[in-house]
């Protein structure tokens, strides 16, 4: 997994180093340059050892690169696709930045010699970098989740932080699209010039379809961020703050979406079942 990783055919130029300052000050890290980061292996992926500050530096640097990026929140749902899944694997390992959204993740890796700083969640990345635009001059586009939810995402946001540029808001049904009609999804994307590209398309085909069309994009940092658009839009409540900490946030949102998410958490559990087992 290089940070360095071109998506296109063409040949990229070499990047300088990347050092973190462990006391970066809010609410703004200064854009670092590029460079690999340190990677720990867990459930069979690659994750980049950052804290949240560090990961707000690196989307920065991803930005002043002005190339096409990938940034994938990892959880526990993406390793077990991963380990199905050849593919995914490779886009996991050719991704510029691997969070650990999760909790699993980061205290397997505390049993280990390469131990993950701390969980970096896209549902509370997303809020800061939207908010973090505004005076750093970002453009941001909203594209996926479902009718509707991208515009009020959007409104609230304009409420909150006023001057911020939310440059596109789509919610295309990428399957029922023509290859005239997507390729115009990708022309507008490109037109509208954003610096963040938030994708809400599901797990895995955000990240699949974002890796096949990044290249065509421009220079865009883009990420595959779930639920967040509805969180931020009011569609969904997030578990309060004391679940969050308790590690049960999943267990709130099965509660919340019983037929859409019991099945899939289950099938979580037994993943890491099966991996514990094997350890």
């Amino acid at each position: 997994m290089a940070a360095s990783h071109c998506w296109t055919s063409q040949q990229c130029h070499p990047i300088s180093t990347f050092t973190v300052n462990s006391t970066l000050s809010p609410p703004i890290p200064s854009p670092p340059a590029l460079t690999a980061l340190r990677t720990c292996h867990v459930l069979g992926i690659d994750f980049h050892a950052v804290t949240f500050a560090e990961t707000l530096a690196y989307v920065d640097a991803l930005v002043a690169a002005r190339r096409p990026a990938l940034v994938i929140t990892a959880n526990l749902n993406w390793a077990m696709l991963c380990a199905q899944d050849e593919k995914l694997r490779s886009i996991s390992e050719h991704a510029d930045l691997v969070t650990a959204d999760g909790f699993p993740p980061v205290w397997l890796s505390k049993r280990t010699a390469c131990p993950l700083p701390e969980r970096v969640a896209g549902s509370d990345l997303v809020p800061t970098l939207c908010a973090n635009a505004v005076k750093q001059n970002r453009r941001i586009f909203f594209l996926g989740a479902g009718e509707g939810v991208g515009q009020r995402a959007a409104d609230k946001l304009r409420a909150q932080h006023p001057g911020i540029q939310i440059v596109g808001v789509e919610a295309p049904h990428l399957g029922k699209l023509s290859p005239t009609e997507h390729a115009a999804l990708i022309e507008r994307i490109r037109a509208a010039e954003p610096d963040l590209l938030f994708a809400a398309f599901g797990q895995p085909k955000g990240e699949t379809w974002l890796a096949a069309n990044l290249p065509a994009l421009g220079p865009v940092v883009a990420m595959q961020v779930g639920a967040t658009l509805d969180f931020i839009a009011g569609e969904v409540s997030r578990a309060p703050r004391v679940v969050q900490k308790l590690h049960l946030e999943w267990l709130y949102r099965a509660a919340l979406e019983p037929r859409r998410l019991a099945g899939r958490y289950a099938a979580n559990l037994w993943f890491l079942l099966l991996h514990l087992l094997k350890r």
